[in-house]
């Protein structure tokens, strides 16, 4: 893949869901997810990243690969790492289903739910309602909603379909201030800021240090992408960040479940260690 990603990434996603639709009936993905979330416990996701506790909060990532970096990892199947995850502390798992170019699936999300308790974040390039009932329907707390993948209608849409009929969350990313402000008129309640540009897939922490300035002190802001050290983790808690979002750094790790612990154990709030980038 060259050129631009995301819209390489989603063209084959417009595809994708096409194909969703002509399978089965929309308004029955939207029942059994409405039927499934009746006795769900809804927004799960926001509550753990409101919790008070002064422990590191890490949304632990499953990735096995990177349109810009190839194979991540393969020998650990998403059960495992769903436990290794939890055992490490994480508060959250993330789960990249989009198949085409990371390798994931929707099957890996059912495999974290069935395997652990924490929230669960689908993690995928989502143009369209199905995509929220699916993600509901296989047991996510919460989905991503890229805001430049989609325009600004449709983002207030799945925002409140995710939020308002579901109780699921919506961690709602954003990489400029423009997307920023456009989080934030869709009625974004937890925002991501990407440090990698979606466009190239180049990564600086730049990019949160810049726009954590910009965001209201009310929402929830985690930062995602390139994060590999506490002391970077130390800095962007210290601007407003109440979460971390962390996926390649964990999965390189030759023990995924020591290196989410050791970044907990290595964030003290009030003391910035010096700290080295974690084993990749």
């Amino acid at each position: 893949m060259s050129g631009n990603f995301l819209s390489e990434i989603l063209a084959q996603k417009r595809e994708e869901v096409a194909q969703i639709q002509s399978d089965s009936s929309t308004s029955d993905l939207r029942e059994h997810a409405l039927e499934i979330r009746r006795t769900a416990v809804p927004h799960r996701l926001l509550e753990a990243l409101k919790s008070e506790s002064p422990r590191l909060k890490i949304i632990a990532e499953l990735k096995r690969r990177s349109p810009s970096t190839g194979i991540i990892r393969h020998d650990l199947s998403a059960d495992e790492i769903a436990r290794c995850y939890e055992r490490g502390g994480a508060c959250a798992i993330s789960v990249v289903t989009d198949e085409a170019h990371f390798g994931g699936s929707i099957d890996d999300l059912r495999a974290v739910r069935s395997n652990t308790n924490l929230p669960i974040l689908r993690k995928d390039f989502i143009i369209d309602p199905v995509q929220v009932y699916g993600a509901a329907i296989a047991g996510a707390d919460a989905v991503l909603l890229i805001v430049a993948a989609v325009d600004d209608h449709l983002l207030r849409e799945l925002r409140e379909i995710a939020e308002d009929q579901l109780g699921l969350d919506a961690l709602v990313e954003a990489h400029t201030s423009v997307e920023l402000r456009r989080a934030l008129n869709a009625g974004a309640n937890i925002i991501g800021v990407n440090n990698r540009d979606l466009q190239t897939f180049q990564v600086s922490l730049e990019t949160s240090e810049r726009l954590i300035a910009e965001a209201p002190r009310e929402k929830i802001m985690i930062s995602e992408s390139g994060l590999k050290s506490a002391e970077s983790l130390h800095r962007l808690n210290a601007l407003g960040f109440q979460g971390f979002l962390i996926g390649e750094t964990l999965m390189r790790a030759r023990n995924p479940e020591k290196a989410v612990r050791d970044f907990i154990t290595e964030f003290e709030p009030g003391e910035v260690k010096s700290a080295a980038a974690h084993p990749s």
